[in-house]
């Protein structure tokens, strides 16, 4: 699985939006991972943020 694979699901499987070093911790991948990671997710609008450095996947 490919880390933008990890930080999506990680992502679907929590109620409440997340910020990047939850999402670290939950997946297990470093952080500059999961940043870039972050951004692809969000340049193909697959993740929006609720509120300022929080994340969750797009319903």
């Amino acid at each position: 699985m490919d880390a933008k694979s990890i930080v999506l699901e990680v992502l679907k499987k929590e109620e409440n939006p997340l910020n990047a070093g939850q999402i670290t911790e939950l997946s297990g991948l470093e952080r500059k991972e999961v940043d870039k990671a972050m951004k692809a997710l969000k340049d193909e609008a697959l993740i929006v943020s609720p509120k300022r450095c929080y994340w969750e996947a797009k319903k």
